[in-house]
């Protein structure tokens, strides 16, 4: 599949409008939903263009992580004190976000969110889940997901959980939180055309955006917008040769996480009226080795025997790193303290095997000789005192490897089942209005969800529920914006 070419279609060469409604949604995953919510309370007339024969999108695939703060009632239930700043701060020093603007808005306007989002019906207990995770287990609503107690940030910022998964659904809590929303949208009278691809945006002879082509079974036809179009079609995951282009350095052996339409039309149609593109070489990577929180006590180390990150990472941020490394491998070294077996055993965390002296084990994973002897050597020294200056990992997670038998963990990218998401694609402003090559906004035109990269840039700076979290709020300002521009 190559990267997809759309024509930009003269509003003068259209004969007939088949539909006209206020504010045209492309997409019903979180962020079109939010977006038509949005624009439908306004008193809008929305309607929303989706390729599958459903709502949902790859939002309803998810586990339901919003990533919100600046002291929810969630937070506070769990003893935790937050504030917008915070979170601003956190946000800016790990995700690089190129526009602080974008940032800001969000954490000033995080609490309201959440406050929206369960005015839509989406469920959240005022729970708390303490262990090390991925995806907190049943209803457990709070937890931490991202790099907030790692070094640096937890010295930039207080280290507060943001990960607030939606009650109801277990490891697929997004199809709750979509449920509602689209239920929400119904009430609205938000009209709907499932089974329709968007092919062409409609411009003016002032440039202004003003309509979509869209083809249906073989039937195309042109819906006019009044305000404004708003793309929500998800990002590229499912195009391999715009992967291959972009984000050369992600291994082939990844595997796309989403829904098949993930594959670049949302892009492709900024592409076509002349927008911007950032970060397209941003992905997040994900086959964590933990939990159980016990084996990020264990050291993880490269082909040449050295560590290269620290092990309390989240867990993208490990595979970010992991992809710099020779052949794309590592392994996770635990002695007979630290030993565990993963409880993600559907990623293929596959013990190599157990050793009674590091050299055996060097030996074995055919490390270059003295290297893994140095590097656990080292580790241990500064252990013993609770310390680990090289990397600064939390010294929650530091204790000493010396207890034998040891054992290793093949975590490379041929060995483990690594999934990732893409997270570049059309540059919008705090606005959610998408901006052209020469950085001013495109008239009629506005995005959100996965085609923008609004706060992390790159795997390193991910945390989960920067997907859901950005993507429902921008999608509710692309609507706000859309439907204003009626009375403009």
């Amino acid at each position: 599949m190559t990267e997809l070419k759309f024509d930009l279609i003269e509003a003068s060469s259209v004969t007939e409008w088949h539909d006209t409604a206020d504010v045209v949604v492309i997409g019903c995953g979180v962020a079109g939903a939010c977006a038509a919510i949005e624009a439908g309370d306004l008193g809008a007339d929305v309607v929303i263009i989706e390729r599958a024969s459903g709502g949902g999108g790859a939002s309803a695939t998810s586990a339901g992580i919003f990533y919100l703060g600046g002291g929810t009632p969630v937070q506070q239930a769990a003893g935790f004190e937050d504030s917008a700043e915070n979170m601003y701060r956190f946000l800016m020093t790990s995700t690089l976000a190129p526009d602080p603007q974008i940032v800001k808005r969000f954490c000033d306007d995080s609490l309201a969110h959440f406050h929206w989002l369960e005015a839509q019906g989406v469920p959240f207990e005022r729970s708390y889940y303490e262990d090390k995770t991925v995806i907190p287990p049943g209803n457990y609503c709070l937890c931490s997901t991202g790099n907030e107690h790692g070094w640096p940030y937890r010295e930039v910022a207080t280290p507060v959980p943001r990960g607030h998964k939606v009650a109801g659904g277990d490891l697929e809590a997004g199809s709750v939180a979509m449920k509602h929303l689209i239920e929400r949208c119904e009430q609205l009278n938000v009209r709907t055309r499932f089974d329709h691809r968007v092919i062409s945006l409609v411009k003016d002879s002032a440039d202004n955006i003003v309509g979509v082509s869209a083809v249906s079974f073989g039937e195309q036809m042109y819906i006019r917008a009044r305000g404004g179009v708003i793309i929500s079609a998800g990002g590229f995951s499912f195009n391999p040769d715009m992967v291959a282009n972009y984000a050369p350095q992600l291994p082939s052996s990844a595997v796309a996480l989403g829904i098949p339409n993930n594959d670049g039309d949302a892009i492709g149609l900024g592409i076509s009226a002349g927008a911007a593109l950032s970060a397209m070489n941003g992905v997040i990577a994900t086959a964590s080795f933990y939990p159980p929180g016990k084996l990020i006590k264990g050291i993880v180390v490269n082909r040449s025997g050295r560590r290269f990150v620290n092990e309390d990472a989240y867990h993208g941020r490990t595979a970010d790193f992991l992809m710099g490394q020779a052949d794309a491998s590592a392994f996770l070294i635990l002695d007979a303290e630290t030993f565990e077996y993963s409880e993600n055993p559907e990623l293929n965390n596959n013990l190599i095997d157990g050793w009674e002296t590091i050299e055996d084990m060097e030996a074995a994973l055919k490390l270059p000789a003295g290297s893994l002897v140095d590097t656990l050597n080292e580790y241990n020294r500064f252990a013993s005192d609770g310390e680990d200056p090289l990397f600064h990992k939390n010294n929650k997670w530091v204790q000493p490897l010396d207890k034998p038998p040891y054992a290793a963990f093949d975590i490379s990218y041929d060995k483990l089942s690594y999934m990732f998401l893409t997270l570049g694609g059309v540059k919008a402003d705090c606005e959610a209005q998408v901006i052209n090559q020469h950085g001013t906004p495109i008239s009629g035109l506005y995005a959100a969800g996965a085609c923008v990269p609004t706060v992390p840039q790159d795997g390193k700076g991910y945390a989960s529920g920067l997907s859901l979290g950005p993507g429902s709020y921008y999608g509710r300002i692309a609507g706000r914006n859309a439907a204003s521009a009626i009375q403009n």
